[in-house]
């Protein structure tokens, strides 16, 4: 495993690193790039495109998914993560340990997409070509959206403020300078790589071990439903999600309220990432300690519980979840199942693994319904709305708990009737996406307001705010990273 090497510029990894991350599907000789000459050669490089960590801790802790319990354990960063303080070092589960890893899964996309360049591998390569183009666009698309400000739409002063190094070629030297270029020119290079990629995916017929590690072209027409949405093309996100399983999501959600509420908890830590289920799109391999943070003293708390998680929704019902405590005031979805790689077996030494769906069916209808309400075609959101409401509410009736713009319109006092299902949708996602690191793409995108409770030694409360422009929001660029010029974002 590749996780104890520390990293000194941009890409955290040169090319020493690149030969020693590689050699598992290449094997042997130290200059790999002279032996990426086959089709199967450019497959096995490209299954290293993708995040060997993962964003949960960072996502979850910004957001307004956990609050101070006054008790609990004191893990890092999350105590730092909460503050919204800058975090120096990459431990596992920080900012910098998740930048360092979306650069090395670009660092292999490129070495793959420069092999495809420079021999004449056939159309057989060409789905791999799209899926290292739209890992590339993916892995951009996530640092963009922590490491620097939101993408506006409307074309706001934010689109150009920097952006993060948008790298398409492989590194050949020890240190290279890199620009961060802006936010609308990463968005631009996101753009062309994922509908490039889309193209070459949707034409050709990817041979995957297993497809769901991989940008299968359902999984990057998922991605293309979140892409969109930030960009705010309400029909683009319409038309990528009908491109899988032909729009019809029924049967292929996360089974909430049937075969999951069946089955005892552990089982469904167990079958919640497994490759065979249908909602399941994509899914990373990532080195993480993030399951054994329930018991943090900043996680999700009775307040969070009782008035997220197990709350009354629009639909005028709770949402059906898997909320454990463990004595209150700790409380978890407890969705998320450890598995240890060993390194030494005598030892019984190793890392802390976790299986992470990162692009869902249930994010995907949800995106479309939000797409659809922007778009004024009220009866097709308010269809998504309920087909989710009828996996998540236990017991449905939809005589007694469908979601109607009337209902949501008083439920969250507004007037206006895209606006009601809107706030559905957001209020569906925060709930039904807890603990998946999904709940601060809304907040950013939003420009939400988030709080966050503080319980001094002398038990009383104080409330920090972080607000849409705290330059806060905007995660730091690690530190080693000046060492390949990029410059650090403002506080």
């Amino acid at each position: 495993m590749n996780h104890e090497i520390k990293y000194y510029q941009i890409y955290s990894f040169i090319l020493c690193f690149f030969v020693q991350r590689c050699s598992k599907y290449l094997d042997q000789e130290p200059d790999m790039r002279a032996q990426i000459n086959t089709v199967d050669k450019v497959k096995r490089l490209v299954a290293s495109a993708y995040p060997g960590r993962n964003s949960l801790a960072m996502a979850e802790t910004y957001s307004d998914n956990v609050e101070d319990k006054g008790v609990g354990d004191l893990y890092q960063p999350v105590p730092a993560l909460y503050e919204w303080k800058d975090i120096i070092g990459d431990d596992t589960d920080s900012p910098t340990a998740y930048w360092n890893s979306c650069y090395e899964a670009i660092a292999a996309a490129n070495h793959a997409l420069d092999a495809i360049e420079k021999n004449d591998f056939g159309a057989d390569v060409l789905p791999y070509k799209g899926e290292a183009l739209v890992a590339r666009a993916y892995c951009h698309f996530m640092l963009a959206n922590y490491f620097a400000k939101v993408y506006d739409p409307k074309s706001g002063a934010s689109n150009d403020s920097p952006g993060v190094p948008y790298v398409k070629e492989p590194e050949t030297v020890l240190i290279k300078k890199y620009d961060r270029g802006t936010v609308k020119s990463t968005y631009d290079n996101i753009r062309q790589d994922l509908e490039e990629g889309l193209a070459l995916l949707d034409k050709g017929k990817g041979l995957w071990d297993v497809p769901k590690y991989h940008f299968t072209p359902e999984a990057a027409h998922a991605f293309a439903t979140r892409f969109y949405l930030f960009t705010g093309e309400w029909q683009k996100v319409v038309d990528n999600a009908n491109k899988i399983f032909g729009g019809n999501f029924t049967g292929k959600l996360i089974p909430y309220n049937s075969t999951f509420k069946t089955l005892g908890f552990e089982s469904v830590r167990t079958e919640f990432a497994k490759a065979e289920q249908p909602y399941n799109l994509l899914i990373n391999e990532t080195y993480s300690g993030y399951q054994r943070w329930w018991n943090n003293r900043y996680a999700m708390g009775i307040n969070v519980f009782q008035n997220i998680y197990n709350g009354m929704t629009a639909a005028g019902a709770k949402l059906y979840n898997f909320g454990v405590s463990y004595g209150s005031p700790h409380y978890t979805t407890y969705l998320w199942k450890e598995f240890w790689y060993v390194t030494n077996p005598t030892a019984n030494t190793g890392y802390p693994m976790l299986m992470v769906p990162v692009l869902i069916t249930d994010e995907v209808l949800l995106n479309r319904a939000e797409a659809y309400a922007e778009l004024g075609n009220t009866n097709s959101a308010l269809a998504d709305l309920n087909l989710f409401a009828s996996n998540r509410i236990n017991n449905y009736n939809p005589n007694t708990y469908a979601v109607t713009v009337a209902k949501s319109k008083d439920f969250f006092g507004v007037a206006d009737d895209k606006e009601a299902l809107i706030e559905t949708t957001l209020q569906f996602k925060q709930i039904g996406f807890m603990s998946m690191g999904l709940r601060w793409f809304d907040i950013i995108r939003k420009g939400l307001t988030v709080r966050h409770n503080m319980i001094g030694n002398d038990e009383r409360e104080t409330i920090l705010e972080l607000k849409p422009e705290d330059p806060r929001r905007v995660f730091q660029i690690p530190q080693e990273a000046k060492l390949a010029g990029v410059e650090l974002n403002p506080r």
